[in-house]
């Protein structure tokens, strides 16, 4: 699907979205993070197993995990509030996780819940409260196993000027 928004175009694009990282996010550049797919109602990342994200127990570290999950729900937050007029505020109010196995290749976080994210944006900015929602994403290794799922609660403030 063709980006609709600048957001997601500056996601689509490799290089530009690793220096976005670096900039804003470097633990996430560092770790290797990559979006490898995005549109409006989904977004896919990985993280890969190397030495930077690995634990002691030959598995990638549970932040690790969290923070390619968190990128998959948060790119999507951010497609809905870049450049937005009037300026919207987000931040993560909750986080919850659960483990089903252990992590030791490149690991694959989707979440498919863009469009609930958007009515949460659109709802904070026509009713000028703050809104929240809860949105999943789940964790697959290399073989299509389900490793992880998280749930993440975002809260979007529209920036009223008085």
């Amino acid at each position: 699907m063709e980006p609709e928004n600048k957001f997601l175009a500056l996601a689509s694009h490799s290089f530009k979205f690793r220096m976005y990282l670096l900039y804003k996010l470097p633990a996430a550049f560092f770790s290797g993070i990559r979006i490898r797919e995005i549109n409006t109602e989904k977004c896919t990342t990985s993280v890969p197993y190397k030495w930077l994200t690995q634990n002691p127990f030959r598995s990638t570290y549970f932040a690790s995990l969290a923070m390619a999950a968190e990128m998959s729900t948060g790119v999507l937050a951010l497609s809905n509030v870049y450049q937005r007029k009037p300026a919207v505020s987000m931040l993560v109010t909750k986080m919850e996780a659960n483990y089903f196995k252990k992590a030791t290749s490149t690991s694959f976080f989707t979440c498919e819940d863009g469009l609930k994210i958007a009515n949460a944006v659109n709802d904070a900015i026509s009713s000028g409260d703050g809104k929240t929602v809860t949105v999943k994403t789940t964790g697959r290794n290399k073989d299509d196993e389900t490793i992880a799922e998280f749930l993440f609660t975002w809260s979007f403030k529209a920036k009223l000027i008085a």
